[in-house]
């Protein structure tokens, strides 16, 4: 009653035709020659993996959760994953998707990032509980790659890279969430150049597990006596289950929370009894080089959001098509084909949005002009906090809509949307909540360098209009207005930044939201006409119609905070 089928025609149409990816590719050595009938190979392969190896295992994991084994002699306690997804995770690295996007010289495939972006919507969809033990890879692999020394790299960057290693984030405290400048885990010098790590860390999703035999923690910690108060004295340490000699390393995972959604996943409280490890990048610059791994996981968790809308909406239309009510399917009475247009349009737009960013990425890693990786760094910056808070919002959201569609129903665990509604809520929250990501990109990125990345966007987005008929160009133009205005209004009383940073937020995915849709009916205007782009188009219409008023409201009370305050 559960199903899925990835949305592969309009990813192709998004990448090839929207985004026009296959153009940028040709200014990145590594992907000159890369055409898209090859990622559409590789897409359909991975939607038969999401569907085939995975989806079967999500509502059978939910219900078996994740088991602590404790021995009774006192040794090393045990986590164990939910039944088959021990036998999914060797099949999906002896088919090679945990190195999609690393570089060929650690093992990889050099695939860009957008095209990961694209599998990891789909495997997010179709079991969110299993991902979260290889969601972590690529920011792990990226973070040892940019600041791990030789021997950490020789000894573990190919096995993160094709996964046969496993790496969990160790940076939430009892005392310590958001405020990593209070964390008070320790780390001592030892006389052969490793660290002794004292201390406990929770939230760490996948600090073990049954699904690799080595897993490493980035451990953010406090080096020596001496280290700088706050967030400038913290250090990135490196520590493995297992040391090189074969020994098990001296940490515990003490407990496994239970939680509201992912059951799958193995979400533990560890405690460092004095743990072997190795710094990673320098000595009380630890935070600096795990935004590599958190950036990349922010990215990760807004494809979270948008997984979880996809399958969501397929399913509820699904239901809608088939259950009737007062003499026809409920999908032809207003109530029910409002909400599903909404979520249909939300989850179309974001898609684009959130490719948009992993775009960014890869030009900012890979583009052969300097000046425009540069740009591109500038244009991942500003999308990130957007697509992590916007794509699970609506993740959330667009779910509970959904679960409308279904009645009563949807309220027992028979038809499933009730568990993508409890997985999706934890998306709003961790790798930085929500708020965090609004106030990053009001304080971070609007107010640091006065507007200019913004103005960028807000330049590509108006390119958008030329050529778009003017149902869309014109709700492009106003809202492009209104987001310049409100900027400027921000830019003029930066008192008020953090009152404002959600509506700031809001109000411009709103107007990345009608780029989405000028930018898909300008590419439509040159395809063929048949039953999939005379639905697209439906959408997009529903999307400037429906979903733009609401940016009207997230720009008068920036506008009416910023005033009050002169």
């Amino acid at each position: 009653m559960w199903t899925y089928r990835a949305p592969l025609r309009d990813m192709r149409f998004v990448l090839e035709h929207v985004l026009q990816a296959p153009e940028s590719w040709a200014h990145c050595a590594d992907w000159h020659d890369l055409d898209l009938d090859t990622v559409e190979q590789v897409l359909r392969e991975a939607d038969r993996h999401a569907r085939d190896a995975l989806l079967p295992l999500n509502a059978a994991g939910d219900r078996a959760g994740c088991r602590l084994e404790r021995p009774v002699d006192g040794g090393p306690t045990t986590v164990h994953t939910p039944p088959g997804y021990r036998e999914a995770y060797a099949a999906f690295v002896e088919a090679g998707w945990p190195a999609l996007p690393c570089a060929p010289e650690w093992g990889g495939q050099g695939l860009p990032l957008v095209v990961d972006a694209a599998v990891r919507e789909m495997l997010v969809a179709c079991n969110h509980g299993w991902v979260m033990y290889p969601d972590l890879l690529h920011g792990a692999y990226e973070t040892l790659a940019a600041h791990g020394s030789d021997e950490l790299k020789a000894r573990h960057l190919e096995d993160i890279a094709t996964g046969r290693t496993l790496a969990a984030m160790a940076l939430t405290e009892p005392g310590a969430g958001t405020d990593l400048g209070v964390l008070r885990t320790r780390a001592e010098a030892a006389t052969d150049g490793s660290l002794r790590i004292h201390g406990q860390k929770i939230f760490i999703s996948g600090a073990d597990h049954d699904l690799t035999q080595q897993v490493v923690h980035l451990v953010l910690c406090r080096l020596g006596s001496d280290a700088p108060p706050g967030t400038k004295g913290i250090t990135l340490a490196l520590v493995p289950k297992w040391l090189p000699d074969g020994t098990r390393n001296a940490w515990q995972v003490d407990s496994l929370e239970h939680k509201m959604g992912i059951h799958g996943s193995a979400t533990c409280a560890v405690r460092y009894e004095g743990a072997t490890g190795w710094i990673v990048g320098e000595p009380h610059r630890g935070l600096a080089a795990m935004f590599l791994m958190m950036n990349s996981a922010r990215l990760h968790v807004g494809l979270q959001g948008l997984g979880h809308q996809e399958i969501a909406v397929q399913n509820a239309r699904r239901y809608a098509a088939e259950r009737v009510q007062m003499g026809r399917p409920i999908e032809q009475h207003a109530a029910v084909r409002h909400l599903l247009l909404r979520a249909e349009a939300m989850v179309w737009a974001q898609r684009v949005i959130a490719y948009r960013a992993a775009r960014a990425i890869d030009e900012a890693h890979h583009h052969a002009d300097a000046d425009a990786r540069r740009s591109a760094g500038a244009m991942a910056a500003l999308l990130t906090p957007i697509v992590k808070a916007f794509c699970t919002h609506h993740g959330f959201h667009s779910a509970v809509l959904a679960q409308q569609v279904y009645g009563g129903y949807g309220y027992t665990a028979e038809f499933g949307i009730e568990q993508t509604v409890r997985d999706a809520r934890i998306a709003m929250v961790y790798e930085g909540t929500n708020e965090v990501q609004a106030i990053d990109l009001v304080q971070r990125k609007l107010l640091a360098d006065g507007g200019a990345a913004l103005a960028a966007l807000l330049d590509e987005c108006a390119e958008a209009a030329h050529g778009a008929p003017a149902e869309f160009a014109e709700p492009l133009a106003r809202e492009i207005a209104a987001a310049r205005h409100a900027a400027q209004a921000v830019l003029a009383a930066p008192a008020v930044a953090l009152e404002v940073a959600d509506d700031v937020l809001h109000g411009l995915a709103h107007t990345l939201v009608a780029w989405a849709c000028c930018a898909g009916a300008r590419a439509l205007e040159h395809l063929a006409a048949d039953a999939w782009s005379t639905a697209t188009r439906e959408r997009l219409r529903y999307g400037v119609r429906g979903l733009l008023p609401q940016a009207a409201a997230h720009w008068a009370r920036v506008e009416a905070t910023a005033a009050a305050a002169d």
